[in-house]
């Protein structure tokens, strides 16, 4: 598990730690550098895969990150031309260090003569680098007729830039067995990923069965949705494009979730389309998959989101010390950080300004009488 990320110069950070727990929230006002975070890890893992960075090239332009090319990576008042990364892991002994220098055009940073290249062997089995990385992304493919069908991005975990291979992860691991004690499937009765999924589905609403079809001839998905009915059998299945955005837009985080333990999970916005019941059983299940072993990074702008976490830990689904609350804010052109404690009550140890308040803000307004 990655238990903390340095950047030194990279976009809006001058020189940010952040520490790193099994469940990890980022919030904040837009703008903030909260994704940048994210795009760190992606740049990373497509220059390991891309096996540029064997040989000291961090590619910024690619299918997992296009973040541009230099003048659009380096912090804007950066006293040297220098854009770092540097990692610590629980399973490795050594953290992993690199930096890198700058050239404004170029798409690919070249490593420093005086820092190494080289991704030591025991970095190569864990995320960012290697192992399972899942990421979904906060624009997300919405309802189609079809969905891609791929033997490849199957093997390879990988969900697409825009989160339209998930079907093809599912459909390709669907008979998959959650350990009969892992709490994603412990207390349910199932343990099959694509039984998992269909119930995680019906948390976040209510009576909803996924339904799909492999159609090899075409390398398509045939993906749809049918409905229980009280009393009655269940409706037959609609397309997909006939349901709404709410569905389609939330299955390739529940998919994520359910990923193996010692996955890296990054998400973002998993609240998009989503009514609030919907969001804060998510965010149980994200505490139930940190729970798990799977590391999760969630960009988050919900405050219910935020709450199912909180419950979740008073719950004891999941424990204050696995979880990390990180807010994100400017000061001038830099992003700083601060980061809340959460006790077993489920408690925030403070309340920055900005953090998830604007409810008590509209109330307030509410409230007041009219002069």
């Amino acid at each position: 598990m990655l238990t903390k990320i340095g950047l030194t110069n990279f976009k809006c950070f001058d020189n940010m730690e952040l520490e790193c727990r099994p469940l990890n929230l980022l919030c904040g006002l837009n703008g903030m550098g909260k994704s940048s975070v994210i795009q760190a890890l992606l740049v990373l893992r497509q220059s390991f895969e891309s096996r540029e960075l064997f040989f000291g090239r961090l590619v910024l332009s690619g299918a997992r990150a296009d973040l541009g090319i230099g003048t659009d990576v380096l912090f804007d008042d950066a006293e040297e031309n220098v854009v770092g990364f540097a990692l610590q892991d629980s399973r490795v002994e050594d953290a992993w260090e690199s930096d890198f220098g700058y050239s404004r055009l170029a798409d690919q940073l070249v490593v420093l003569r005086e820092s190494s290249s080289h991704v030591p062997i025991p970095w190569r089995g864990f995320p960012p680098f290697g192992g399972n990385l899942v990421y979904a992304s906060a624009e997300r493919v919405g309802p189609r007729k079809l969905y891609p069908l791929s033997d490849s991005m199957a093997r390879k975990s990988d969900f697409g830039p825009n989160g339209e291979y998930a079907w093809n992860y599912l459909i390709s691991r669907q008979s998959r067995l959650l350990e009969s004690d892992d709490p994603r499937s412990a207390e349910t009765g199932y343990r099959r990923l694509d039984d998992l999924v269909d119930l995680w589905l019906q948390d976040v609403s209510p009576g909803a069965h996924l339904r799909m079809e492999e159609v090899a001839d075409a390398d398509a998905i045939v993906a749809g949705f049918s409905f229980d009915r009280r009393g009655d059998v269940a409706s037959r299945r609609y397309r997909a494009i006939n349901v709404g955005f709410g569905l389609s837009y939330t299955l390739p985080v529940i998919i994520a979730l359910l990923s193996h333990p010692g996955a890296l999970c990054l998400i973002e916005n998993p609240e998009s389309h989503l009514h609030p019941r919907g969001q804060t059983k998510l965010a149980e299940l994200a505490a139930r998959a940190a729970k798990a072993g799977v590391q999760a990074f969630v960009e988050t702008h919900s405050d219910h989101f935020m709450d199912g976490v909180r419950i979740a830990v008073r719950d004891g689904l999941i424990e204050p010390n696995d979880v990390a609350f990180h807010y994100f804010e400017r000061d001038g052109n830099r992003s700083v950080v601060s980061s809340p404690q959460v006790d077993k009550d489920g408690r925030l140890s403070e309340w920055p300004e900005g953090f998830f308040d604007q409810h008590e803000e509209n109330l307030a307004r509410l409230l007041a009488p009219r002069f």
